[in-house]
């Protein structure tokens, strides 16, 4: 079956232009994961619905070790959704109301461990980070998208691109490692851009 047509659509995601249907294949997994190595925010997504009006947003997701995915979360409108690792090993923490990682939520998404993802319940604090390059997983959530209502920040979360991202990111990541007794962190935390 011949690929559809891919186009950038902005300077982090590109889209499916498909008819009736697009094939998730190791060329486009590798392509996006190559995405993701050249972004300067170490991840990259691939649209395959139609628009943000659309009611089901599906998408691949490229992430690199390293990459900040600030804890957000989906309440209003509450939205589900859920994850499904296609390459990579991939982190997940959920967070209670005050910041602190909540007890038995983590999940090591990794196959060679018999986790292929997880489903993740409207208005759950959340994130995930890459614990091996090239790490890409498949989303899907209830649409339309509207950025303005998509997700809401946590407040005691530092915002993209600031040394405390760094701090952030490696402090979890590491306390991650520990409780999964994995290696350590093998990248170093970006700079403040």
């Amino acid at each position: 079956m011949e690929q559809s047509p891919i186009v950038r659509i902005s300077a982090v995601a590109t889209k499916s232009c498909h008819r009736s249907v697009a094939v998730i294949d190791r060329d486009l997994v590798r392509r996006k994961a190559s995405d993701a190595r050249q972004s300067d925010r170490k991840r990259e997504i691939h649209i395959f619905h139609e628009g943000d009006p659309d009611p089901l947003q599906r998408m691949l997701n490229a992430i690199q070790p390293g990459s900040y995915v600030r804890p957000h979360r989906h309440l209003d409108p509450p939205k589900a959704e859920s994850l499904i690792l296609l390459q990579g090993v991939l982190g997940y923490v959920s967070f209670t109301e005050d910041g602190a990682p909540e007890e038995g939520s983590a999940v090591l998404i990794d196959p060679a461990r018999g986790v292929y993802g997880c489903d993740i319940r409207a208005g759950v604090w959340h994130t995930v980070f890459a614990l091996a390059p090239d790490t890409v997983f498949f989303e899907v959530k209830p649409g339309p998208y509207d950025p303005s209502v998509d997700k809401q920040f946590a407040p005691w979360s530092p915002p993209e691109r600031t040394l405390q991202t760094a701090v952030f990111l490696a402090h979890l990541e590491d306390r991650f490692r520990r409780l999964w007794d994995l290696p350590p962190r093998p990248w170093e935390p970006p700079q403040a851009a």
